[in-house]
């Protein structure tokens, strides 16, 4: 009897511990599939940016960027540089340099990949093997940058200053250098992208030298 009636009791805690462990698991399933979904989203903001920027040189008019970013030490962020996504510009957070005094700095060797750069200074700073995929930067100053060994793909430099700029041996593939001031630019041993050539030998300040080092023909 003492035995049946033990029984009784291991079964009725049993039975009110199924319950509450049915409920943790489901709670555990909820904030793991909730998660999962911030992540999605955070990586499809970022996919969505970056998309955005693969396209702003043909669709520089309807380029609608986000509000600059407020953190007072922003520009800073330019000496770090992007440490997710790197090859695709995807990243938790926009590189936002817009407006950002950079001139005569020292951002060698850093990924940039996805950086906002419209109005910005970077005059006679030092960019060599710097990384800037799908950088944004229309209106910018970059005259006098020393871009040597710099991997530069589908970026959008439209409206900037580049008089005097150092491409020496880097590799420019799918760039926007629309109404450019190229002025005195050095592309020595440069890996200059075949549609890129007809671009640039169409900017009428790529002119002497400079449009041999590029690679026009007339």
């Amino acid at each position: 009897m003492a035995r049946a009636t033990a029984t009784t009791r291991v079964a009725g805690r049993a039975r009110a511990t199924t319950p509450r462990r049915a409920t943790a698991r489901r709670a555990t399933t909820r904030a793991t599939a909730d998660a999962n979904d911030a992540r999605a989203t955070t990586r499809l903001a970022g996919a969505a940016l970056a998309c955005a920027l693969a396209l702003a040189g043909p669709a520089r008019a309807e380029m609608r960027l986000p509000p600059i970013d407020t953190d007072p030490n922003r520009c800073e962020r330019a000496f770090v540089g992007n440490t997710i996504g790197q090859a695709n510009a995807v990243s938790d957070r926009a590189l936002d340099l817009r407006k950002c005094d950079l001139a005569k700095t020292d951002m060698s060797t850093k990924t940039l990949s996805g950086a906002l750069m419209v109005n910005t200074n970077a005059k006679d700073a030092n960019m060599r093997e710097t990384v800037m995929s799908k950088v944004y930067a229309p209106d910018a100053n970059f005259s006098g940058v020393d871009f040597t060994n710099a991997v530069i793909d589908r970026a959008t430099f439209d409206g900037s200053d580049m008089i005097g700029t150092n491409f020496t041996n880097a590799v420019i593939t799918g760039v926007s250098f629309e109404n450019v001031d190229l002025t005195n630019a050095d592309f020595t041993d440069a890996l200059v992208g075949k549609e890129d050539v007809k671009r640039l030998c169409e900017n009428s300040t790529v002119v002497d030298e400079t449009r041999m080092q590029v690679g026009c023909r007339n």
